[in-house]
């Protein structure tokens, strides 16, 4: 395999409804050469031995590199394993279930491959993509957390907490992150924006999902974003 221009990395817990289906539609995605990193964090559900044959098969839907953790940690801690191994030019988060659409990885690396951004934001709020309706606290929550962040980093975007976040993989392999779960998010936006890092925001679509369905993001992790946004701009 010659060196892929983009290297997806894909953090798993207990995802065994979804992971087969996002892995394929990364694969399909319409960016070569790519390659797909899992990492696997302790899932419990069957995920594993579901992401074990899917990288054993050799067939086109192949994951590149397949990892695991010995304990669940969250998943800023698989991203840290992720970029460590990533080979790619630009390197995507994508999750682990089906609520971002691969297809418009192009959209996501078009401001990096035409020498404008160093990172690129996805963004739920900023396109006419088609959106999923939901809660109207997350939406709240997720607004109060962008408008924090923005006032701490001099950044204007308007989805700090989105999924799909693109970077040099120059850049994502020089920042020292220490965040295990969903403090990732304010985390890196914090030293992207104190690297001077030029950061572009492009719409995407969303198809979010309910409790039910297996969203795993809940209070305690939004004051956790509060505490690391502040953390991060004044105590570190």
């Amino acid at each position: 395999m010659k060196r892929p221009v983009l290297s997806v990395v894909i953090p798993c817990y207990n995802e065994a409804g979804t992971i087969e289906k996002v892995v394929s539609a990364v694969r399909a995605a319409p960016c070569e050469p790519k390659e797909i990193i899992v990492v696997d964090d302790r899932s419990d559900d069957g995920s594993w031995e579901l992401l074990t044959r899917i990288a054993g098969g050799g067939g086109t839907d192949k994951i590149d590199k397949l990892l695991r953790h010995e304990v669940n940690r969250g998943k800023g801690a698989a991203l840290r394993t992720g970029f460590r191994e990533a080979a790619g030019e630009i390197v995507i988060v994508q999750d682990a279930d089906l609520e971002y659409d691969p297809a418009e990885y192009p959209r996501l690396v078009a401001p990096i491959l035409d020498g404008k951004a160093d990172v690129v934001y996805g963004s739920r709020f900023a396109g006419d993509g088609a959106r999923r309706v939901l809660y109207f606290w997350h939406r709240v929550g997720n607004g109060f957390l962008t408008l924090l962040s923005n006032m701490c980093t001099n950044l204007n975007l308007t989805d700090m907490e989105t999924c799909y976040k693109a970077f040099r993989r120059s850049v994502i392999q020089a920042i020292e992150l220490r965040e295990e779960r969903f403090g990732f998010e304010p985390e890196v936006t914090a030293k992207v924006a104190r690297m001077g890092c030029r950061v572009y925001e492009v719409g995407i679509s969303y198809a979010g999902r309910t409790y039910e369905e297996g969203k795993k993001i809940g209070w305690r992790d939004g004051l956790r974003a509060i505490w690391c946004i502040l953390k991060y701009r004044f105590f570190s």
